[in-house]
């Protein structure tokens, strides 16, 4: 017999799903303290939560038989994954339970935006009658630009067309053709910030989307006009927002999140009459909170009776024989996919090639880490091995996986090759002794470099003078770089610089570097921690 902890509240329809199940015993107990949940974890071999319970490592080495946890909801910054998948334990999340909700709730604040309801309403409360303070802004026919076309945004657009809005969308991993059956114009980043009447943003908080709505992108923006966030705080500069509202080149914000959530009382924005706010109220509904509460229950059910596995955020896809074998092949799959996915702003297929001994192997579960790491800059903590696919199939995002004969120098190498409508790109990787992940060509440029932490990429016309020129800038920007690698380009005299620094150059420096004579691109990389 299975047990299950439920150490949140639960709609009932959701502990319903585990008293109807064979095999299954449940204790729905919330409210325990962190020892108290300790303390009770080695009778149980699943664990459902929501937001209100924090999973330690300690409570997962305590859980003895834990097996599985099941987060009702999308985050799991409340649940450690790196003890958990040390402990074997597969952690899941819920997804799709509260995509309507969060889109409906996008609506309704840019909708109140553009009517003043809720100042309005206030002054109404207030005793007033002020009709002519409140003159709104008609949606009809005006363009809205969303950020992100997943599952939220999606929806988000479909509302907005039917109030007969024109609708242009930016989403990196959205093609053509998924556009063309949302009805949505997909258009650059900068083109959507100029020429939208109104914003919406759907994106991830990552480390490529925070701080997007920032300054320079409040600087093309049309004046006048309305910005709603109901994603992740920390993606709007509230600091950027407070001085475009102040200067009128915003007329109006809806804020669902906050980077500091609660804000504190004393928050300028929300002393600002032009912005309304709720207290992140996105999939604050019954619908949502019964669609979470019965997914997560259907899970956990399944996975402890029947071994089926859906939206796992950590399960590694092989047996720990296999694993032994692939653990750094699957690194370094992951090492190129995370190149390429911050090189490649926008792609339609990915095409992953095997040469050598690679080959012979079981090669999906690299294929996974190559489109997890393509996929991560933008998409965040929900991507993992598991839901890769789908996810790139959600984008019209044609995956095509290759083997190839031995390769001349190597014996084995991967290749991944992105193709977009600007044309193909491709990095290519091998093993040095077996263990160590190295990127051994990108494009036509052969180099030998470590992926591991802040890189900086550089294209540079060769000729004397450009790399010592580079070398100094980071030096006096206090920039230290630990490995250097250089490619040449022998028919165009083109030359390529794979820098590793210690930090992230901020956006000035990066600036200085492009400044140089004979610079003509510099990309700022992160390619995550070293290999064990």
């Amino acid at each position: 017999m299975a047990r299950v902890l439920i150490s949140d509240k639960l709609a009932d329809e959701g502990l319903k799903v585990l008293e109807q199940a064979p095999g299954i015993e449940f204790d729905h107990r919330p409210g325990l303290s962190p020892d108290q949940l300790k303390a009770a974890m080695p009778a149980y071999d699943g664990l459902i939560i929501r937001s209100g319970t924090t999973v330690t490592s300690q409570v997962i080495e305590a859980g003895e038989r834990l097996r599985v946890i099941g987060r009702a909801g999308i985050g799991v910054d409340n649940v450690d994954l790196t003890a958990a998948t040390a402990g074997g334990v597969i952690v899941m999340n819920t997804p799709e339970g509260n995509a309507i909700t969060t889109a409906e709730h996008a609506i309704a604040l840019l909708t109140s935006l553009a009517r003043k309801i809720p100042q309005a309403t206030a002054s109404m409360k207030a005793g007033k009658w002020e009709k002519s303070k409140f003159n709104g802004k008609e949606l009809y026919a005006q363009t809205l630009g969303v950020i992100g076309l997943g599952n939220i945004g999606s929806i988000v657009a479909d509302r907005a067309r039917g109030l007969r809005m024109k609708v242009l969308a930016y989403d990196p991993l959205v093609s053509e053709e998924r556009a063309q059956q949302l009805g949505v114009e997909i258009a650059p980043l900068e083109e959507v910030l100029e020429r939208a009447d109104a914003i919406t943003i759907h994106v991830p908080k990552t480390r490529e989307t925070e701080g997007l709505i920032g300054a320079a992108a409040f600087a093309r923006m049309k004046p006048g006009v309305l910005l709603v966030n109901a994603a992740r705080g920390g993606i709007v500069d509230e600091d950027a927002l407070l001085r475009a509202i102040e200067s009128g080149k915003v007329a109006g914000a809806a804020l669902d999140v906050f980077a500091t959530e609660p804000p504190p009382p004393d928050h300028p924005l929300l002393a600002r009459s032009e912005v309304i706010a709720t207290p992140h109220l996105g999939a604050a509904t019954h619908q949502a909170q019964l669609n979470v509460a019965i997914a997560v229950a259907e899970q956990v059910r399944d996975y402890l009776l029947h071994g089926t596995v859906r939206n796992a955020v950590n399960l590694p896809s092989v047996s720990a024989d296999e694993l032994a074998e692939l653990r750094p092949l699957i690194s370094l799959g992951e090492k190129l996919g995370l190149f390429q996915g911050q090189v490649c702003k926008k792609f339609r297929e990915i095409d992953i090639e095997y040469a050598g001994y690679v080959a012979e192997l079981n090669v999906q579960p690299i294929s996974l880490a190559v489109l997890k790491g393509v996929l991560e800059p933008w998409v965040g903590e929900r991507v993992n091995a598991v839901n890769a696919p789908h996810i790139a199939q959600q984008h019209g995002i044609r995956v095509i996986e290759s083997k190839a004969p031995q390769p001349r120098d190597f014996v084995s190498l991967v290749t991944v090759r992105v193709k977009s409508d600007a044309g193909e790109h491709h990095v290519s990787g091998t093993l040095f002794g077996r263990t160590q992940p190295r990127i051994v060509q990108v494009d036509d440029y052969p180099l030998e470099a470590i992926p591991q932490g802040p890189t900086l990429l550089i294209r540079n016309r060769d000729f004397p003078g450009v790399v010592g020129h580079v070398g100094t800038t980071l030096g006096d920007a206090h920039v230290n770089i630990s490995r250097m690698q250089l490619g040449l380009h022998a028919k165009s005299g083109q030359a390529m610089q794979l820098l590793s620094v210690d930090s992230t150059p901020s956006a000035e420096v990066l600036e200085a570097v492009r400044r140089i004579e004979g610079i003509e691109t510099v990309t700022s990389l992160d390619l995550g921690a070293a290999v064990d």
